[in-house]
């Protein structure tokens, strides 16, 4: 008499999701959004934080601004779909120092990014509305500051540092190619120390997570042997 398939067998034939798969699509969702916002951001604002707001009633700019801010929300929620798949790539590799500090400035990056974001939606709501007048100078040097502290400033910093523990896990478990990981180094080092050079460099993280994303689309799914990896050392 044949028996039938394990109980775990069926649950995994049963599961439609392919990890590297979705790993790679939301990754690369996240990389095409965050710079399309970035860019906008950059060609649409005045670099100076303490100009007039006169580009407030260019209704060109204020369009692309607005458009760029409406890309972050799904940005972030891809952010997070690519952490979640990611760390299930992973599997039992996974080190619990290391997991936490992927988990973790991976949240506080989506977070920053998100308050940023919305310091920036009020102001514009503020001057789009007819009711309020539009701000003063001192409001908007005021916002610009806030803003460019928590994207330059704390921010790439927590993407510098999902990039290093990204890069670490990477190279213990062997999930990417060691290029990428030469790469996420750099990049990393890149947002800790020079990030206030250009404001330019924070586009690396989001080009960094592309080649990721990738990199995990063209491997495919694991093999059970790949899979193993090298643990992570304490």
């Amino acid at each position: 008499m044949t028996q039938g398939p394990a109980p775990l067998d069926r649950l995994q034939a049963a599961s439609p999701l392919k990890t590297p798969r979705a790993a790679a699509v939301a990754g690369i969702v996240f990389s095409v959004l965050l710079i399309a916002a970035l860019v906008l951001l950059r060609v649409s604002t005045p670099a100076d934080a303490g100009s007039p707001g006169a580009w407030l009633a260019a209704s060109g700019r204020r369009t692309a601004v607005e458009v760029a801010l409406g890309l972050v929300p799904f940005a972030g929620i891809a952010f997070l779909w690519f952490v979640g798949v990611v760390r299930d790539r992973i599997g039992s590799n996974e080190d619990r120092f290391f997991g936490t500090v992927f988990l973790g400035s991976g949240l506080l990056f989506v977070a920053m990014l998100f308050v940023a974001a919305a310091i920036a939606g009020g102001l514009i709501a503020a001057a789009s509305s007819r009711q309020a007048g539009h701000p003063g100078a001192s409001t908007l040097a005021l916002d610009r500051n806030v803003t460019s502290l928590l994207l330059n400033v704390y921010a790439m910093r927590m993407a510098a540092v999902f990039t290093l523990t990204t890069v670490t896990i990477a190279r213990r478990t062997r999930i990417v190619s060691g290029w990428l990981s030469a790469a996420g180094l750099a990049t990393a080092l890149v947002l800790l120390v020079g990030v206030g050079l250009t404001a330019w460099v924070e586009l690396l993280f989001p080009a960094w997570i592309l080649a990721l994303s990738l990199d995990i689309l063209v491997a495919g799914p694991r093999d059970e042997a790949g899979a193993a990896g090298t643990p992570l050392a304490r």
